[in-house]
């Protein structure tokens, strides 16, 4: 992910902005990492996305800031795993206003059923991106559990570093 000598240098932040986040790749990773997958092989399972493909945004993101790894152990060998740096984090609103948008103006696929954003300070579903329609607090990473019915799962997300 190479950035354009052409936008970096440009006035305004929304042309900025798409020089860093423009490849749906590094949203749909972010989004990932956010729930806690952080391993390269997590990642590359869950998002259907070449090795190749995937080592080259991992790089691409670290260098912009988005993303760090931490050391954890397995099988007695020490290994990384991606987290999400503060820059990632703040990218929430847009991942969730995009979730929202995504459920208000696309047709829902065969079998699918509505994603909740759950609020986990106050219990309540939001329906808006960066506070609380319930309650009105700031939405954070670590406050915020994605209901995915379609795969009977609920995912907590991770604050920044962890």
């Amino acid at each position: 992910m190479a950035l354009r000598s052409d936008w970096s240098t440009d006035f305004c932040p929304v042309r900025r902005s798409l020089d860093v986040l423009g490849d749906p790749w590094l949203l749909l990773i972010v989004r990932d990492v956010l729930h806690g997958t952080g391993r390269f092989e997590q990642l590359r399972d869950n998002l259907g996305i070449s090795e190749a493909v995937l080592s080259r945004r991992l790089r691409a993101m670290r260098e912009a800031g988005l993303l760090d790894t931490v050391d954890y152990v397995r099988d007695g060998r020490t290994r990384q795993r991606y987290v999400a740096t503060e820059a990632a984090a703040d990218l929430l609103p847009l991942l969730q206003q995009l979730a929202l948008w995504g459920e208000k103006h696309t047709r829902l696929p065969e079998g699918g059923a509505h994603m909740g954003l759950r609020h986990e300070s106050c219990g309540q579903e939001t329906t808006r991106a960066e506070t609380c329609s319930a309650c009105g607090e700031p939405l954070r990473p670590e406050d915020m559990t994605w209901v995915k019915p379609w795969r009977a799962a609920e995912h907590r997300l991770r604050a920044a570093g962890s």
